[in-house]
């Protein structure tokens, strides 16, 4: 909470230190007991789990956080994960789709039902400016601005950017915020006798219910329309997020400009992108180094 960390990664270092709390008490160790030896062999059973190097890197992180509390502010005598070596995460690259394939999932939902529109106007926001998943799920309709083209994203850490909007997420919006997309919905959960929450109310994407769509409910959305357009499971939120990136650097967007519409507080995390896209480092080798352009 003192550091501002998202809710999301509080619920997520919650959970690591519920399961770290079980192992110990499994195995009769009290908390001011533990040695380094103890936090060693956690990580092993987390490994041998099949977790994820990433995930046990971040268990590792909350119970740190736990035993430096207790070192620094409740007097235990010593912090044994001083010395415990961190997982070694690979650094992969992000996967991007091409730009043909992003074509091609935002038009594989079709129909002119609220579904329809809801759906359409979910895909093209997520590639129009990257959005995490959770962003989205968490925009009001009072976020948009369609007039200036713009809308507020709230990210992590409570940390608020604008981000603009391009025409065709603009037009898919436009039809889902029209009487025959989100009203719709809103007027069946009327006549069904449910009134949504205030929270719900407000939310820019709704179920049929009318209640604010869940990370979980957007996913779908997308792995159907990736299923739909025959990419199958090589879609997903994350990589939309991605390919708006790479696609931005691609047509000569600046990385500090990239930073700021991904909503990244240090440019060394953008700089993957640069990674991705040699068409975009050559482009700007050739168009930028004094002696690389051809003689005449």
């Amino acid at each position: 909470m003192e550091k501002g960390r998202a809710a999301n990664s509080l619920a997520a270092y919650r959970r690591d230190l519920r399961a770290y709390e079980t192992f110990l008490a499994e195995r009769g160790v009290a908390l001011g007991e533990v040695t380094p030896g103890v936090v060693e062999n956690y990580l092993g059973l987390l490994a041998a789990s099949g977790l994820a190097a990433s995930s046990r890197a971040r268990a590792l992180v909350a119970i740190r956080g736990l035993h430096g509390f207790c070192h620094e502010e409740r007097g235990a005598s010593l912090d044994p994960t001083e010395d415990v070596a961190r997982p070694r995460v690979p650094a992969g690259l992000p996967k991007a789709l091409g730009e043909e394939d992003v074509s091609r999932l935002l038009l594989a939902v079709v129909g002119e039902d609220a579904r329809g529109r809801r759906d359409r106007a979910i895909l093209e926001l997520l590639y129009a400016t990257g959005m995490r998943i959770s962003e989205l799920a968490g925009c009001d309709v009072a976020d948009l601005d369609a007039a200036a083209g713009l809308v507020r994203v709230l990210g992590k850490g409570s940390k608020e950017r604008i981000v603009p909007v391009g025409s065709f997420a603009l037009a898919a919006l436009g039809e889902w915020l029209s009487p025959s997309g989100r009203a719709a919905f809103v007027a069946a959960a009327e006549r069904a006798g449910r009134r949504p929450a205030r929270s719900d109310a407000a939310a820019l994407f709704i179920s049929s219910r009318a209640r604010r769509m869940s990370r979980q409910a957007i996913w779908r959305v997308v792995e159907q329309a990736a299923r739909a357009c025959g990419l199958g499971e090589q879609v997903t939120p994350h990589v939309l997020r991605h390919s708006f990136a790479t696609h931005l650097l691609d047509h000569g967007a600046d990385v500090r400009v990239v930073q700021e519409l991904l909503g990244h507080a240090s440019i060394t995390t953008t700089q993957v992108y640069t990674k991705v896209s040699n068409a975009h480092l050559r482009r700007a080798y050739f168009a930028a180094h004094p002696r690389a352009r051809a003689v005449r």
